[in-house]
């Protein structure tokens, strides 16, 4: 009785095999990091003034110094398409790790004031850059609105709503809190509908939501940097294991809370099953059944 022999399979095939897998596992990783996806969001809001049912808004945060095209003119034609009446921008324009580039910020600012009005807050990489003042001063040079720990009204459709954006806590000691922020629009303006831009999505459940903003946006946590099924994300950006306000809308304490997934990498990270977000954010006036 004759033994079956299982036939030998040649080292150079083994070799390409695994050849194609790592080149299509390159491209898709590359696809990943470099190729924009538009999520969009319609957070319901009792109090919301009817003029700002609809109201359009693209949310962004975290590049670190990514591009998206020549120039980011894929970004900014994107960021186009979604035809939005606001643009906000949450912190991390560059990243600590590569360093600043010359005219980036500015060539990121002409871009997007260029489609609508741009409100911009800190991050933490900023701070840990340096010469943040400098920066702002650029920033509203290019037609950016800066809100360093205080608020400007929006108006639209004969109403008012109050926006207000706070520095990345690793910024100056003497700073106004969020707290002593919070208390001054009460005081000056009664109980107004308002939004809160703060970079930290991790410090919304114990410190943003008790400041009474109807929707706070945010953005730092990169979207968990790994998204898998049924997860929250699996790294905190301080590397811990499956945080949580990674990406979207949430609720706690009476407030609700976005977090966009952001666009960029920081140092030698990447992202996987994670796109570089732009977040469209349209706000919609909660109506009874």
């Amino acid at each position: 009785m004759s033994k079956r022999t299982r036939k030998r399979r040649h080292p150079l095939c083994t070799l390409l095999v695994l050849a194609a897998v790592l080149i299509l596992g390159g491209l898709f990783v590359r696809w990943e990091n470099h190729s924009l996806q538009v999520t969009e969001f319609s957070p319901a809001l009792s109090d919301l003034p009817d003029g700002f049912d609809g109201c359009r808004i693209v949310v962004l945060s975290d590049l670190h110094g990514a591009e998206f095209g020549e120039d980011n003119a894929a970004l900014f034609e994107t960021v186009a398409e979604q035809a939005p009446d606001y643009i906000f921008y949450l912190g991390d324009l560059e990243d600590r790790y590569r360093g600043p580039t010359a005219g980036y910020p500015e060539e990121v600012a002409d871009g997007l004031s260029a489609i609508a009005p741009v409100y911009y807050v800190t991050g933490n990489h900023e701070w840990a850059i340096g010469d943040v003042p400098e920066l702002k001063g650029r920033l509203e040079a290019h037609g950016v609105t800066v809100l360093d720990n205080r608020y400007v009204k929006l108006e639209r459709g004969g109403d008012t709503i109050v926006l207000a954006g706070i520095d990345d806590p690793n910024g100056y000691a003497d700073q106004m809190t969020p707290e002593e922020l919070a208390a001054q629009i009460y005081a000056q303006e009664g109980d107004p509908f308002w939004l809160l831009l703060a970079h930290r999505n991790d410090r919304f459940a114990d410190e943003y939501s008790r400041l009474g903003a109807d929707l706070v946006l945010s953005g730092h946590g990169h979207g968990g940097i790994i998204r898998l099924p049924f997860t929250d994300g699996l790294l905190a950006t301080d590397r811990s294991f499956f945080p949580s306000y990674t990406a979207g809308l949430y609720e706690e304490n009476g407030s609700m809370l976005f977090v966009t997934r952001g666009l960029g990498n920081s140092g030698p990270s990447f992202r996987l099953f994670n796109r570089p977000d732009v977040a469209l954010v349209t706000l919609c006036k909660e109506t009874g059944a």
